[in-house]
């Protein structure tokens, strides 16, 4: 009996072992997924005397087997006992910290962050340092990588003599010989940043950010800029323009559009890092500086920043900075030769506009809006026209329409279909903004064009249209501007018209009521139904069928059902198929 019970402690171990010894990875990967349930079967002792120590000696495998044995161990700490016991977990981990492949290695360096935020602060410096430590003199570069990921997570919770350790190690580290070491050095730079006390940063840290902001490779440089928010943001005003903005300045000035890029994305956190003063004196220069980059990258970047580096400026100068330092350099990126960048600039310059003013709105940002709604790129058109209202809220509807407006037109009638999909896409929101009496003269004409399209996709998005219009405008509206004009198209040679106008009833039912649909939708409908072509007698079937909820009982018991039992017998196939659902969708109902 005794050894029945061993043979079955023993069990979950011996099936572990023959399923990771197993040729199929896939096996291997599910026994490694599953290892939560084998330590609960063990128990916490047997997990930290057997599992444990045989997932370390076995680290050989494919690096996806590896990756969920990495991932799974950052979740083992209650696994093993609990936070006293969590220093078991950390050989394994260390063993998978120090692999080729970089998954693999950060993963475990996650783990080893969340177990080590387990430990007490005695089981930190004698069972995690130690390890980092090794990490940091390995003689291959992926375990001194690793350690650069484990120092923020022990400084803050070590005696001052491990933490000068640690400011030394991490020193070394930003000097490696391997730029894939200080690359990982300067990732973690701005994070170890937040952990260090003020003196050691000025003293140790600071010295580091500048070394690597100046390193050979430029990937280390960009990540660099990165670590200069964390600083600025940790240091006073006057620490960060003698400590920091020499080599802020420097990279927006580098000679690698990579920093460069990361300077122009990183460009507004900057901004409120080093507050006002410094932004006014030396940002604005940099700024304008970027939005002249010969790369188009950087210029495009930039150019996405213009509206939030601009609300931040100093309230006092505000205007002044845009007019004078900014908006120069917008113009000549309205006309850039790159599309990217004067889309980019099309999706924020409508956000100048609240800061400048009504004045300045109309003698200086109309004109470049209307060079950008005429410009030969979509996206740019597109972008503007997205962001009309914010613009109209400061100068006011009859200055945008007249300016604005023959634009807008010319877009509606545009050559590319996407274009004239994204005008219609906007068009219920700028008859919001319009109004009803100035739509029914200047635009409604455009929307009932588009019902007859060539493109579907934008009969179908004209149609949708419609429905937004009478929900705007009320039924009323609908009854005496619009439903005429759409029934007329029951009566158009082409039979595409006349569907269209079922598309139209499809929706306007529901937006119209009851009472109009009974009496001006329905009749059309009824006598389409007679159509000669089967595309509209089974669309018939189709449109009665949604229409039918807005529709009263005695109105589908003596004008819809016969209809459709007609329809139900027609000579085509699919009119047939079409009818007979729409009397058991009815039926149902």
């Amino acid at each position: 009996m005794a050894d029945k019970a061993l043979d079955d402690s023993l069990y979950p171990i011996a099936v572990l072992i023959d399923e990771l010894k197993n040729e199929d990875v896939q096996l291997r990967l599910n026994s490694i997924k599953k290892l939560s349930t084998i330590a609960l079967a063990l128990g916490e002792e047997r997990t930290r005397s057997e599992l444990i120590p045989f997932l370390t000696e076995t680290i050989y495998d494919e690096d996806e087997v590896l990756l969920a044995l990495a991932e799974q161990l950052g979740n083992f700490t209650s696994l093993v006992g609990g936070p006293e016991f969590a220093m078991y977990l950390i050989p394994p981990l260390e063993s998978l910290s120090t692999v080729e492949e970089t998954v693999v290695r950060d993963k475990a360096v996650e783990s080893l962050r969340t177990v080590a935020a387990e430990h007490s602060a005695a089981d930190l410096e004698s069972h995690v340092v130690p390890t980092l430590q090794r990490l940091v003199s390995g003689d291959w570069f992926t375990s001194r990588t690793s350690a650069c990921g484990l120092v923020s997570v022990c400084y803050p919770r070590v005696s001052q003599p491990v933490k000068a350790e640690l400011r030394g190690n991490f020193r070394k580290l930003c000097q490696d010989e391997t730029p894939m070491v200080r690359r990982a050095a300067a990732s973690k730079l701005g994070e170890f940043a937040k952990v260090v006390e003020i003196e050691y940063l000025k003293s140790d840290l600071i010295p580091n950010f500048v070394q690597l902001a100046q390193d050979e490779q430029d990937s280390v440089r960009l990540l660099a800029v990165e670590a200069c928010v964390s600083i600025a943001q940790l240091l006073p005003q006057e620490d960060v323009d003698h400590l920091v903005m020499p080599t802020l300045r420097n990279c927006a000035t580098d000679s690698s559009w990579r920093v460069r890029y990361m300077v122009a994305e990183k460009f507004v956190d900057l901004q409120k890092a080093v507050g006002p003063e410094i932004t006014q004196k030396d940002l604005v220069a940099a700024f304008q500086f970027l939005l002249k980059d010969a790369e188009a990258e950087v210029r495009a970047v930039i150019a996405t920043k213009v509206k939030d580096f601009c609300s931040n400026l100093d309230k006092a100068n505000q205007v002044q900075t845009i007019m004078n330092s900014v908006l120069p350099f917008v113009k000549e990126l309205v006309a850039d030769s790159n599309p990217h960048v004067k889309s980019a600039l099309a999706s924020v310059i409508m956000g100048l506009s609240p800061m400048l003013g009504a004045y300045n709105t109309v003698e200086h940002l109309l004109p470049l809006f209307l060079v950008q709604l005429k410009d030969e790129c979509s996206e740019v058109r597109l972008n503007i026209i997205s962001n009309l209202d914010c613009v109209n809220n400061v100068i006011g509807i009859q200055q945008l329409s007249q300016s604005l407006l023959p634009a807008i037109v010319e877009l509606a009638e545009d050559s590319k279909w996407r274009v004239r999909l994204a005008i219609i896409e906007y068009m219920p929101a700028l008859a919001g903004q319009l109004g009803q009496e100035f739509f029914d003269q200047k635009l409604r004409g455009l929307c009932m064009g588009w019902l007859n399209d060539h493109v579907y996709a934008i009969r179908e998005a004209a149609t949708m249209n419609m429905k937004k219009l009478v929900e705007q405008f009320g039924a009323a509206w609908a009854e005496q501007a619009l439903i005429p004009m759409i029934l007329v198209m029951s009566r158009n040679k082409n039979y595409l018209h006349r569907m269209t106008c079922l598309f139209c009833i499809n929706v306007l039912a529901e937006a119209c009521g009851t009472e109009i649909t009974t009496r001006v939708l329905l009749p059309t409908v009824l006598l389409l139904a007679t159509d000669n072509v089967p595309n509209v007698r089974f669309n018939v079937a189709k449109t009665l069928q949604k229409i039918s909820p807005f529709l009263e009982t005695t109105v589908i018991e003596q004008q819809v059902k016969p209809t459709l039992d007609k329809l139900n017998g027609d000579s085509d196939v699919d009119v047939k198929h079409f009818a007979s659902e729409a009397i058991a969708g009815i039926a149902a109902a």
